[in-house]
């Protein structure tokens, strides 16, 4: 029997065309961002590389966190004037507003109101938002603090990723391929975390639910995955504490929130298209 290929069939390779970049891979498309509250933080470097390739993005933000934190808050209209400055195209917008996604209603309204700021439609979903704090060892642990993280952590996660998905069922045909990206927190490596046992177990949660919630998505033609970003410098570390963490990375450094930033980025194109269900650690060789 022959095993040559049919002639006539559709040349399944890309052609030299399709093989070239778009400068602009995100032109036309619509992603949400949640925790993009501070330009030292991972969110707002997202925000701005989905900017940068051509998307609209709506920047969430809840800035009683940020000021009940020891870095404090930083100026939503500030944030905002960054990501704007990094729009790669000129017809795209960056819109930004608040949400306290401790409320179990918060989530659906809060992808309600980006996917109407961005034109009706959200292609993309980057769900970045943790609470810092009130957490604990095992023997300091406490409900009210598992019950906190629960709520931010992980049931807000889900519940944004359930409004995405309902959202995505009534898009009209033609509308590209939606993306799902959550964030995790190496918590399953090394020791784990220890210290913050609340945070790490909602973490680990997002972790295991991603190819669960990948094959549930799959029908509406979203890929879902999650991102470990492992130490980046937020400014929450100083001093001896921030130069032990550094001398645990092969390049001597810790990792900057556009480390992470350039992989989500990515994740949101057409070139990773094939790849889902996947937690990616994305820590620049960092050494436990």
């Amino acid at each position: 029997m022959s095993t040559n290929p049919d002639p006539s069939a559709e040349d399944p390779r890309p052609t030299p065309q399709d093989l070239r970049r778009d400068p602009l891979p995100l032109r036309g498309r619509t992603a949400l961002v949640t925790g993009a509250s501070r330009r030292a933080g991972i969110g707002h470097a997202v925000a701005r590389r989905l900017a940068a390739y051509g998307a609209s993005v709506y920047l969430h933000h809840h800035v009683p966190h940020d000021l009940a934190m020891p870095w404090g808050a930083d100026r939503p209209e500030d944030v905002l004037a960054s990501v704007r400055q990094a729009l790669g195209d000129p017809g795209a917008r960056v819109v930004a507003g608040p949400c306290d996604l401790s409320d179990p209603a918060a989530p659906a309204e809060l992808v309600a109101t980006a996917a109407a700021a961005l034109g009706g439609r959200l292609d993309i979903l980057v769900a970045n938002h943790a609470l810092s704090g009130s957490d604990g060892t095992l023997d300091t642990i406490d409900a009210a603090m598992l019950d906190a993280h629960w709520a931010v952590d992980a049931r807000s996660v889900l519940l944004l990723v359930q409004a995405y998905a309902r959202l995505r069922t009534g898009a009209p045909s033609g509308v590209p391929g939606g993306r799902v990206v959550m964030m995790t927190s190496g918590q399953d490596h090394g020791a784990g975390m220890p210290g913050e046992l609340a945070y790490a177990l909602q973490k680990g949660a997002l972790a295991s639910v991603t190819r669960s919630l990948s094959t549930a998505l799959a029908e509406h033609m979203v890929t879902v995955n999650t991102v470990n970003p492992g130490p980046v410098d937020t400014g929450y570390a100083t001093g001896a504490a921030h130069a032990s963490v550094a001398a645990m990375f092969p390049g001597g450094r810790w990792g900057l929130p556009d480390d992470p930033a350039r992989l989500i980025a990515w994740l949101a194109t057409d070139e990773a298209a094939w790849v889902t269900g996947q937690v990616i650690d994305s820590e620049g060789g960092f050494r436990r």
